[in-house]
């Protein structure tokens, strides 16, 4: 069975191709490149997935939106690729996966959180922690400061900051997963490339050849 499986090359779509390979199905991870700030899409490194996708051994294909055509950019992908589902590393937010799921509807296929409210017991995420080698790579929440751009993920987790939700949903931050069990190899970090407005940061991967 042939997926789309949305991923950004954060834990959460990673997590997501992982679990679809451990189904049994055939993922195909579909890379949104969306306008800065988006609502719905992960905006930082998504040139790094390239990287990543190399490393899974799946194929990967680009879908260039706006805010205001996703909906039809993807479903157009979705048809060429002759999906048969769609994968999704929603864990939180119904705004997203209500979009998702009413693409699943028009197209008459089934749609997948894997992750879909695993945010309230803490197993998955020990289970990322322990295996995923995870940095940060953008912030955007009141306590989460320009010093955790480009560090382990660890490092927010173990803070425990107040109000800050445990996978960073909601926009709060962003991450990108270097390494995991299931990638054939790592990705092999030179530095990061980071900006902060007073309020949010991104950090940009630099990787090496």
């Amino acid at each position: 069975m042939r997926v789309a499986v949305l991923f950004s090359g954060g834990k959460d779509s990673v997590f997501a191709a992982f679990w679809a390979l451990a189904q049994g199905f055939e993922p195909v991870l579909v890379t949104i490149r969306p306008p800065e700030y988006s609502m719905m899409f992960h905006h930082p490194n998504i040139n790094a997935t390239g990287k990543q996708a190399e490393a899974l051994g799946l194929r990967q294909v680009f879908v260039e939106t706006t805010e205001e055509d996703w909906r039809e950019k993807l479903i157009d992908a979705f048809k060429n690729l002759g999906a048969q589902g769609i994968v999704a590393g929603a864990i939180a937010s119904e705004y997203q996966r209500r979009r998702i799921d009413s693409i699943g509807e028009e197209l008459g296929i089934p749609t997948y959180a894997p992750l879909w409210h695993k945010d309230r017991g803490d197993d998955v995420r020990k289970e990322m922690l322990g295996y995923f080698e995870i940095y940060v790579s953008a912030v955007s929440a009141e306590g989460l400061g320009p010093e955790y751009l480009g560090e382990p993920f660890k490092k927010i987790a173990d803070a425990n900051k107040p109000g800050i939700h445990p996978f960073l949903e909601g926009g709060e931050g962003e991450t990108f997963v270097a390494n995991a069990p299931f990638f054939k190899h790592g990705i092999k970090i030179k530095g990061w490339k980071k900006t902060w407005d007073g309020v949010r940061g991104v950090a940009e991967i630099e990787i090496e050849d």
